[in-house]
């Protein structure tokens, strides 16, 4: 691969493509919406090109004479009006995959998420034949479930990659969500918080998508992970831990939990009420219980391997955390 396009490149997981991109001398033109977006992708090797996933003329114009267009950009937050889910997500996507092919891309690129599986029971060794719910919970699940059909069915050769708990340096996402609750009272465990998840270090989600890029057999989807899955509590305590938050050591029952979570939704959708609800049917299935991942596909076929280790990441975030608190000093 000699170029590239991206959309999303200034979120968390397409400014860690980018750096994997440039290391790989690849030349990339990064979609963005403003002028901190284009100075942010600008600054990691990316050529940015002024737009959104709105415009169909700007995604053209993005993956024009590009070879391979990731596509990273998506609404990604537990809650908000549906009709945005549905324009970003959906009608985004569906933008990107024309412009794939008007460009004539030689591969699409697509990062989606375990969460088109939630909604049904535990997600519990759940692989690439395990079929979408009927009933997808909320709508980021339901609009990445629509996204993927999209692009099964682009006029571009397409891969779909579904990381699990993306985490590590420079995250914007998950760190930042779980501080604010702590900080501001809502954070809780569901049960004891024991029950196993899976994750995947951005680096190895990066590696994970240069590889679904430029691999000659990628096809079809690909879980990633960092391999074997871990009790929540303690990662969870340890990653926020390398940022100075101590997690409250409240607890919430499952079956209360499941009550708390059917009562909210409604209510705020209904009334409405300002902000979330306390709980989301999502965040239930996705972070209060089991959540494990198969990702022997993407290892035995495209040779994946992680580059970084759980524990190696971790050390890390410890030492950035405590570079950062030197310089504050």
């Amino acid at each position: 691969m000699k170029t590239a396009f991206v959309t999303g490149g200034s979120g968390y997981v397409g400014r860690n493509l980018l750096r994997r991109l440039a290391e790989e001398g690849v030349v990339t033109r990064a979609l963005a919406r403003s002028e901190q977006a284009a100075a942010t992708v600008e600054a990691l090797g990316a050529q940015p090109l002024r737009g959104s996933l709105s415009e169909a003329d700007a995604l053209r114009r993005g993956a024009e004479g590009c070879e391979v267009v990731f596509h990273c950009a998506a609404k990604v937050d537990e809650w908000g009006p549906s009709t945005e889910y549905d324009e970003i997500n959906v009608e985004g996507t569906r933008r990107v995959v024309e412009a794939a092919a008007l460009a004539g891309a030689k591969r699409l690129v697509h990062v989606s998420t375990e969460a088109v599986l939630a909604g049904g029971p535990p997600l519990i060794g759940v692989d690439e034949r395990t079929p979408l719910p009927p009933k997808p919970a909320g709508d980021y699940a339901r609009t990445k479930g629509l996204a993927e059909a999209i692009v099964r069915e682009a006029q571009v050769p397409s891969v779909i990659v579904r990381p699990r708990f993306v985490w590590g340096g420079d995250d914007t996402t998950l760190i930042p969500t779980f501080a604010r609750a702590a900080r501001e009272g809502r954070f809780a465990w569901i049960g004891d918080g024991m029950h196993l998840t899976s994750t995947c270090h951005v680096r190895n989600l990066s590696e994970a998508l240069w590889l679904a890029g430029t691999h000659p057999d990628a096809q079809g989807v690909y879980f990633v992970t960092d391999g074997e899955p871990v009790p929540l509590r303690p990662f969870l305590t340890a990653m926020m831990a390398t940022a100075g938050v101590t997690l409250p050591s409240r607890t919430l029952p499952h079956a209360l939990a499941v009550v708390v979570a059917a009562v909210g939704e409604p209510l705020w959708r209904a009334l409405p009420l300002p902000g979330k609800p306390p709980l989301t049917r999502l965040a239930l299935i996705l972070v209060g219980q089991e959540v494990t991942i198969d990702d022997r596909r993407i290892r035995e076929e495209l040779g994946f391997r992680n580059v970084v280790e759980r524990e190696e990441g971790l050390a890390r975030l410890a030492a950035i955390q405590a570079e950062l608190s030197r310089h504050l000093a």
